[in-house]
């Protein structure tokens, strides 16, 4: 079986998603690209695009995409104390079919029993998978602890393991991969250049050996995201260029 490549809607750009009318005008160039799925954000919507997910699963659907869905929410709020919205966030979920529900953790917890987590996220229709995010919630030993203390509640499918976002904690991504890769069941590909404005996300060159080496620490039967900027004059083209490659390598 080939390894699934799903595209992050918001590689395109918010400003791109917005001119094509939203995230659901984006599935004919994900499909022609030969993509397996989509990953649909949140942020990315608006309040009227939010209110008719039948359509947009309906659409997902015709177009022979698995649907992930990605809520730019922590797990766990500064205060210690599971999220409030949750039962939103899984209607919404539940409501695309997702495969996969994808938070933040957040901030490190302490005062959350497992038990307490799991009541909460059994009433989600859609496992629940969790990503390294580019604050201090999504270091190294943060991850490992989350995962050691809240991973074998049923309802967490492992992590969500981005490549790139580590230079934004200032850790090594080869070292998380050693320390993490036992839990990683999806992964976000991005390279990551640093210029005078900070980091930022970019395309990874077709003979960079960085990410084949990240790629090769990691699980290689779980699903990769493609999750950089995806600009040009034929975007199919141009997704299909990365489908294509992260599917061979």
């Amino acid at each position: 079986m080939s390894t699934e490549i799903i595209v992050v809607t918001g590689a395109y750009g918010r400003q791109q998603v917005a001119a094509a009318g939203g995230q659901q005008a984006l599935l004919p160039v994900i499909e022609r690209a030969g993509a397996s799925g989509v990953e649909i954000r949140r942020e990315l919507f608006s309040a009227q695009e939010l209110s008719q997910l039948p359509a947009l699963s309906a659409a997902i659907k015709q177009h022979g995409l698995t649907a992930y869905y990605s809520v730019p929410e922590p797990l766990f709020t500064a205060s210690g104390t599971i999220n409030p919205d949750l039962q939103t966030f899984f209607a919404e979920a539940g409501t695309l079919n997702a495969r996969l529900l994808k938070f933040s953790s957040g901030y490190p917890v302490s005062n959350v029993a497992a038990e307490t987590l799991a009541e909460q996220l059994a009433a989600s229709p859609v496992p629940v998978t969790v990503e390294n995010d580019q604050t201090d919630g999504g270091k190294i030993a943060v991850m490992a602890e989350f995962f050691s203390r809240f991973g074998q509640i049923p309802a967490i499918a492992g992590m969500t393991f981005d490549t790139g976002n580590w230079y934004w904690t200032g850790e090594s991504p080869l070292r998380a991969c050693r320390e993490l890769s036992a839990y990683v069941s999806y992964i976000h590909l991005k390279a990551v250049r640093k210029d005078k404005d900070g980091f930022r996300a970019v395309p990874p060159a077709p003979d960079d050996e960085h990410w084949q080496t990240l790629l090769a620490a990691l699980p290689g039967n779980v699903p990769r995201g493609i999750e950089f900027p995806l600009t040009g004059e034929d975007l199919v083209a141009v997704t299909r260029q990365y489908v294509d490659l992260f599917r061979q390598v």
